[in-house]
């Protein structure tokens, strides 16, 4: 018999500082309001948190200095280090974000008011585990299809401007998701027990066209060094070109 009594998981700890105008702080209480919805704790400490996130002013040379010593402190004690708030959206003088050429070791950068960028950031570098006690969605979410596949879409909408098809003028332009999205997923239905794969889209073949085929990453892997094993895999939809 399982021992239903067993310990609950440890949640992941983030630390933060926040920095800046009254419109940074509510900013800041945003993300961590996310977070705490989320599951995430907070920490009294850098070095004892799992991540640090830093909410930055880029106002005046003062702050400036004060964000980037801020930043340069999380990464000594801690090394996991996300960057919000003015300064991010600040360009250098070489004419590139201003703290990752001060701070290129931080994880992500983004400016003001950018509450679902941090916390896609937070979720890359510090999935929170999966609680069955706790979360009342499964980790890959609600699916209406059998327990041994499922229907994995990798991007929306064509390209193309096929006369018969009315695709297009209703779903616009090829968007390609992030490969890290959808291996992600994809990953989450492997866990769950699927068996098979289906790969969906508009025009499945084309996928990364519109994104010029960049490499992606994924739990440390780059986007052609993934595994799953003996899983079975269908695309659906690929757009066929007949050379004659």
């Amino acid at each position: 018999m399982s021992d239903v009594t067993s310990a609950p998981k440890v949640a992941p700890k983030i630390g933060f500082a926040s920095l800046g105008c009254p419109k940074a702080l509510t900013d800041s209480e945003l993300i961590l309001t996310q977070l705490s919805a989320e599951g995430y704790e907070t920490s009294k400490t850098f070095a004892g948190a799992d991540l640090v996130i830093v909410n930055t002013c880029g106002f005046i040379d003062d702050a400036v200095k004060e964000s980037l010593d801020t930043i340069a402190e999380a990464l000594n004690d801690n090394g996991k280090v996300i960057v919000t708030g003015c300064l991010g959206a600040k360009v250098g003088d070489d004419g590139g974000n201003l703290v990752q050429g001060v701070h290129p070791s931080v994880l992500a950068v983004t400016g003001p008011h950018a509450t679902q960028e941090v916390m896609d950031a937070v979720h890359q570098h510090l999935p929170k585990p999966h609680d069955p006690f706790v979360d009342l969605v499964p980790a890959q979410g609600v699916k209406l299809t059998p327990k041994h596949f499922a229907y994995l879409k990798i991007s929306e909408g064509c390209n193309h401007r096929c006369t018969f098809c009315i695709i297009p003028s209703m779903r616009g332009d090829l968007v390609s998701r992030p490969v890290g999205d959808v291996l992600g997923e994809a990953q989450r239905l492997l866990d769950a027990g699927v068996k098979e794969l289906l790969v969906v889209s508009q025009d499945t073949s084309a996928y990364g066209v519109d994104v010029k085929y960049r490499t992606g990453f994924w739990d440390g892997h780059s986007s052609k060094s993934v595994i799953w094993g003996e899983k079975k895999f269908r695309f659906q939809n690929p757009r066929i070109k007949i050379i004659p």
